[in-house]
Order: structure tokens, then C-alpha cells, then sequence
């Protein structure tokens, strides 16, 4: 004898499962969300921490030019990878061949729509011929247990060769803390040149 399957139950099954589907989809977004919110509201890594600790007066960009700071690279975005945003440098810690938690040689801001920027992350940026030069033993730069990137030359930002770390202690970065790029910044408020 061959069972039938009632449409009506088969209809709920159906809905019942779309809606769990649907949940899960949703519950996805939100996971980011609780991430990035206990990213900026509980104490950080100690890098991370170092770096709001010495930074904190430069969330207002005002603040970081009156202190030496002054715009380089335009906003630097990917196609795929996100931004990394505005770079701000301080021309007078790029080449002394040594690395700083307490003086970052460029603070990145994200453009915000109706003008003004947010600071979000901080880069370290080293020389790499200066590095080298300082460092026989051919040790990369190290700042606080985390090491730095390198880029060779040639590279798109037309800079020498370099090693640099990236910090995002302002923004919550999936991609994570120390990823060059952030798929959560956007450079389509830039306006600048």
C-alpha cells in the first residue's frame, strides 16, 4: 500500500524550512555586527590598545596635521579587497630606520559622506634599504610580537621597497586587525585629489 504525503504538511515542512534558512542567513550579518560592536567597546590586544592609547587625540584630523600629519596617496581603495582609505603622514618618522607603538608614520581615515574623516586605522611604515641597513642580521621589523609586511618594488602606491603593519584599532576589520585592506571602508566619499 502506498502512503500519501498530505500537500498541506508537505507545504509546512516547505515554509518551516525556508524560514530556518532565512534565520540562518540573517543571524550571519548580525554575528559582524556583535564582533565589530565588542571590537570597539571592550579592551583590546595589547598592540591594539597601545595603539587607540597613543592615537586617541588624532580622531579628529584637525588635530593630527596641526601635529605634523598631512594627506599622501589620495584614498587607496582595492576592487575587490575593500580600502584602506586616507593616508596621513609624518614625514619626519619615515626613514629614521626604527619603529614606534607611540608614533605611527601614517594614520588612515576613512572619507565620511557630508565631508570629514574618521580615523581608523594606523600603519607603520619602514624603508626597507634603511631597515636592512640597521639590521645585519636580517631581522624584519617586529612591533610588539607582530611582524611587518613587505613590499617590493615595483608596487602601485610608486614607493621603494618597504615593510608596514597595518593596525585597525578605530574600525572593526573582518579581514582581520592586521590585514592591509578592510572590506568595511569605502573610499566613494573621497572628494579630494
Amino acid at each position: 500500500m502506498k502512503r500519501r504525503i498530505d500537500p498541506i504538511l508537505t507545504g509546512f515542512i516547505g515554509a518551516a524550512l525556508l524560514a530556518m534558512a532565512s534565520a540562518a542567513a540573517a543571524a550571519a550579518p548580525q554575528s559582524e555586527q556583535d564582533a565589530a560592536w565588542n571590537f570597539m567597546h571592550h579592551r583590546a590586544g595589547p598592540l591594539v590598545q597601545a595603539v587607540r592609547d597613543a592615537t586617541a587625540r588624532y580622531r579628529d584630523v584637525s588635530q593630527a596635521e596641526a601635529d605634523g600629519y598631512t594627506p599622501v596617496l589620495g584614498c587607496v581603495s582595492g576592487p575587490d579587497m575593500g580600502a584602506m582609505g586616507m593616508h596621513y603622514l609624518k614625514a619626519s618618522l619615515l626613514g629614521d630606520g626604527m619603529v614606534d607603538v607611540a608614533h605611527p608614520e601614517l594614520l588612515v581615515y576613512e572619507p565620511l559622506h557630508g565631508g570629514g574623516a574618521r580615523l581608523v586605522a594606523v600603519e607603520y611604515l619602514a624603508l626597507a634599504d634603511v631597515w636592512d641597513g640597521a639590521h645585519a642580521d636580517g631581522s624584519p621589523p617586529l612591533l610588539m610580537g607582530q611582524l611587518f609586511d613587505h613590499t617590493d618594488m615595483p608596487n602601485r602606491f610608486r614607493l621603494p621597497a618597504h615593510y608596514s603593519l597595518h593596525v585597525w584599532a578605530w574600525k572593526y576589520n573582518p579581514a582581520g586587525v592586521f590585514s592591509m585592506w578592510n572590506p568595511r571602508v569605502s573610499c566613494s566619499a573621497f572628494t579630494g585629489t
